[in-house]
């Protein structure tokens, strides 16, 4: 048997989220779980929604990456692409590493952030005058803070730019005030997302020879250290999520740890019994995962090739879990659970988000079959885009007014 600190690593990495999510839906697809009974015959159903809103938002089904770029996108502008083009001209935006430490440092921070907004908040848009909630309005009132140089340590100079002492100096005050938070617009989870910027702040300055291999310490300062780690020019996107949960372990709450191994977003299921430590452990990593989706492009615009793509798993959040709840492919052995909170950590949420894993693969060889499409023309990460999320958001706003998932969850801002 290999150490507990070994073990305990083997569970940093899309393939311990895959495999484990697996396990459980073999279980369910026994009977086994105690709270999901699984329907595979409603795939066909959550697969017809999925292709309908796909074709809707792309009919030529040239569907982007799913990724945190996709929300900067508001009424058919790009936002970002219109930040970057002002700045076009600044000697060092000509760089092509330069531009992706900026990309990833609005990166890091914009998915840091986008950890549920509940239904009740929005972000009022002055470019529009218009207020727009959830995911995209947490976006880009992470942009504005971004362009305008809210946490640079230059503001009035080098405006692009997140620096790890200026995280470290978040307050809720400021961040409430950015993000337009006040009693008639709440926004769960806020002290929560302040923590964990402040814990990224720590681990960026704590490691100079991971993020300020070409500047002071900063989030983007990652680009640096997966550019020296490349081979050929290419670098394998598991390996990006591997270098994310490594260096941006750190910066999660307290939860649990195996042999000092901080685990991060993982959680623990009876029914997963393994003959090591990491028996009844449970990975799913999933705002590690939606990063790393969403430092892919600056990447490759920094001349890396990505390859792997489909090395990484679906998200274990609410919209594709949802969907798979919504549409019957999950039904719930106690019907009544549906109108009670749940804890992160309680088991009936670790099943059904590993669940949500391992049937959006399942789904996503559907789709592709019956779009007589491959893996390489339509990688997960596309049919998530088109997609899985997009149809669970739809689904819900029709069978709730609210457009709330199924599942009412208790978070604190860093885990959905």
């Amino acid at each position: 048997m290999q150490p507990a600190s070994a073990a305990a690593l083997t569970l940093l990495s899309a393939q311990a989220v895959r495999e484990r999510a697996h396990r459980l839906l073999e279980l369910g697809l026994r009977g086994m779980l105690e709270h999901f009974r699984v329907d595979l015959a409603r795939l066909e159903t959550a697969a017809d929604l999925t292709i309908e809103v796909m074709r809707t938002a792309y009919p030529t089904l040239d569907v982007p990456f799913h990724s945190r770029w996709r929300h900067f996108v508001v009424d058919g502008t790009d936002r970002w692409q219109r930040v970057a083009a002002e700045h076009a001209r600044d000697p060092g935006w000509r760089d092509p590493a330069e531009r992706a430490r900026a990309a990833f440092d609005l990166a890091i921070v914009s998915v840091l952030l986008d950890a549920g907004a509940g239904p009740d908040w929005s972000y009022l848009d002055y470019g529009t005058e218009t207020r727009i909630g959830r995911s995209e309005g947490l976006a880009l009132a992470s942009l504005v803070m971004f362009a305008g140089g809210a946490l640079s340590a230059d503001p009035d100079g080098d405006t692009l730019r997140v620096d790890a002492s200026e995280l470290q100096s978040m307050t809720v005050e400021k961040l409430s005030r950015m993000l337009q938070v006040d009693a008639a617009n709440p926004l769960p989870g806020v002290e929560g997302r302040v923590a964990l910027l402040r814990r990224l702040g720590a681990a960026v300055a704590a490691a100079p020879e991971v993020f300020a291999l070409r500047d002071s310490p900063r989030p983007g300062g990652l680009v640096d250290h997966l550019i020296a780690s490349a081979r050929h020019s290419a670098i394998a996107a598991p390996d990006v999520l591997k270098a994310v949960l490594q260096h941006l372990g750190p910066i999660w709450p307290s939860r649990l740890e195996l042999d000092g191994v901080p685990l991060g977003d993982c959680w623990r299921h009876p029914a997963l019994v393994t003959d090591d430590a990491t028996s009844r452990l449970v990975p799913l990593h999933k705002l590690s995962q939606w990063l790393t989706y969403s430092l892919l492009e600056p990447l490759q615009e920094a001349g890396l090739a990505v390859t792997e793509v489909d090395g990484l798993t679906g998200l274990a959040e609410y919209r594709n879990g949802g969907l798979f709840i919504d549409t019957g492919v999950l039904v719930l052995r106690d019907p009544a659970e549906a109108r009670r909170p749940h804890q992160v950590d309680a088991a009936l949420v670790v099943e059904w988000r590993a669940l949500t894993v391992a049937l959006l693969d399942r789904l996503a060889a559907l789709v592709r079959q019956r779009l007589k499409m491959d893996a390489e023309a339509l990688p997960l990460a596309k049919v998530l885009q088109g997609g899985t999320w997009a149809a669970g958001r739809r689904i819900a706003r029709e069978r709730r007014p609210d457009g709330a998932p199924p599942l009412t969850i208790v978070s604190d801002g860093t885990v959905f």
